[in-house]
């Protein structure tokens, strides 16, 4: 039967197209049995020619689509019609090896002159189409999930001004629906002058391409249905859907923004004041207060020496007192002065070597003979103000030599590295501190001995944490009562400085 098909003249006049051809072919007789295929089809299916010649149709189907496919090629050759490609069914095609992917197929019913009624299929393979069509749909969900919870708004319109899209978030934002503002001009979102402005804008940008917004973003004024304005920053993308030109525009309310900006300047010029005042203070301080405190101190000096053998113990214990008092109070002045010009006044940063500078702090400090003092070997150079780096040596230097309580004082300056940071330490065997203690000894006027019996102004420390804190860094405590205490001070090899 299959071999009288192949003799008919129509078929042999098919074969050549058949073997041609790029789509995959084939030709079946009246009862579904496969006369012909071309080359496509058999890669397609992996079969050869010999192994689908005869075989009915089905086998080119999976299993559980086989059964009902018979009754359906029963009813084509009933009434047999042509099938375009266009109209073609969606089936799924079962290769050799057992295989199932997606095809597509079209129908065209043939007659021969001798009356055989035969039909032509062509078949696609739809695998890749059907993949990125699922792709398409995933990536059109996953965009729809973006547009519908994005934080800030999504506003899509035309080459009109014409708004197509209008996500939940611009909703809430502008207080109208979606179904209101859909076919109306995006103008209606702005107050004037931007609504009469908007239309020649976007009519220019079409025309020259001069851009304002579109790719650049930037703070506009948003119009409210209540009639309220307020500011969101406005960023504009264009893109091409075919001929048709689209814009949309992403919209971020920055109401809370710009209150905590206002906020911001309004405590920024509070600081400025109060620096300011501060500036006044010390001023006052400088000029006013010494004066007058230089004064007494040289009326008690003077007192002590012409008056002293005319003073009795008593006197003489007063008189220590009030010229010991006034010293101190000169070096509370001066600390007080030191702390305030931290940060305010500046000097250039230059190249220190800690290797001089530290020497010169432990010569300047002349501990007495029972304090032996070491430091490390080559400390490093850093960059930064001279000045502040002496300060923080000399007093935790001059911390540990003041309060050493023991025969054979010991004080050491160190140094280690790591990849960012300086770590520096001042360590003795003095009295130690508890560790109730730690955070208060770095507050300002906070000392833990009586002042009469140490002369100590409470600034020293203070004034290192601020000089330390300025540059990035930070001071550390580690102290053992009766033992001895390590002070430790950070600083970043390549430190910013932070000013308050």
């Amino acid at each position: 039967m299959i071999r009288r098909i192949l003799d008919i003249p129509e078929v042999q006049q098919l074969e050549w197209l058949f073997n041609s051809a790029a789509d995959g072919m084939l030709l079946a007789d009246g009862e579904g049995r496969i006369v012909l295929s071309n080359p496509r089809l058999q890669r397609m299916f992996g079969y050869t020619g010999e192994e689908l010649a005869g075989q009915p149709l089905e086998i080119l189907l999976p299993e559980q689509l086989r059964e009902g496919h018979i009754a359906q090629r029963s009813g084509f050759f009933a009434q047999p019609a042509a099938r375009s490609m266009g109209s073609g069914r969606e089936f799924s095609g079962r290769r050799q090896d057992g295989t199932i992917f997606s095809i597509e197929v079209s129908l065209s019913p043939l007659e021969s002159t001798g009356g055989a009624r035969l039909v032509m299929a062509t078949v696609h393979d739809i695998t890749h189409r059907k993949q990125m069509a699922a792709a398409l749909m995933e990536s059109e969900a996953r965009m729809r999930a973006i547009f519908d919870t994005a934080v800030d708004a999504i506003v899509t319109i035309d080459e009109h001004g014409i708004i197509e899209r209008f996500n939940p978030a611009a909703e809430r934002i502008f207080g109208y629906s979606e179904a209101q503002v859909a076919g109306k001009n995006v103008s209606m979102l702005m107050p004037a002058p931007y609504h009469a402005m908007h239309d020649g804008y976007l009519s220019r940008y079409l025309q020259t391409g001069e851009r304002k917004i579109i790719g650049i973003g930037r703070e506009v004024v948003g119009l409210r249905q209540d009639g309220s304005v307020f500011p969101m920053e406005l960023a504009v993308a264009e893109m091409k859907i075919g001929e048709r030109r689209m814009f949309t525009g992403v919209v971020r309310n920055i109401t809370e923004r710009k209150l905590a900006e206002e906020e911001n300047a309004r405590l920024m010029q509070e600081i400025r004041s109060a620096n300011e005042e501060l500036t006044s203070f010390a001023y006052v301080v400088s000029h006013d207060l010494k004066a007058p405190l230089r004064a007494i101190g040289s009326l008690a000096d003077w007192l002590s020496t012409d008056y002293g053998d005319k003073f009795d113990d008593e006197g003489r214990e007063h008189m220590r007192l009030l010229i010991s008092r006034v010293h101190r109070m000169g070096a509370l002045i001066d600390g007080i002065l030191l702390y305030s010009r931290v940060g305010r006044v500046r000097e250039a940063a230059v190249e220190v070597d800690l290797n001089r500078i530290v020497r010169e702090a432990v010569d300047l400090l002349a501990p007495p003979a029972n304090i032996v003092v070491t430091i490390d070997p080559d400390l490093p150079k850093i960059r930064i103000e001279p000045t502040r780096i002496e300060q923080v040596f000399q007093n935790l230097i001059s911390n540990a030599i003041k309060y050493m309580d023991k025969a054979d004082g010991k004080i050491h300056i160190g140094c280690v590295g790591d990849k960012e940071y300086w770590r520096f330490s001042v360590s003795d065997n003095g009295p130690g501190i508890e560790r109730r203690h730690f955070e208060r000894i770095f507050q300002l006027f906070q000392t833990l001995a009586p002042r009469d019996r140490i002369e100590s102004t409470g600034v020293g420390l203070a004034l290192v944490k601020k000089i330390v804190e300025m540059y990035g860094g930070q001071v550390s405590l580690d102290s053992t009562p009766g033992v001895g205490s390590t002070f430790c001070f950070t600083l970043h090899k390549h430190h910013k400085i932070n000013i308050k």
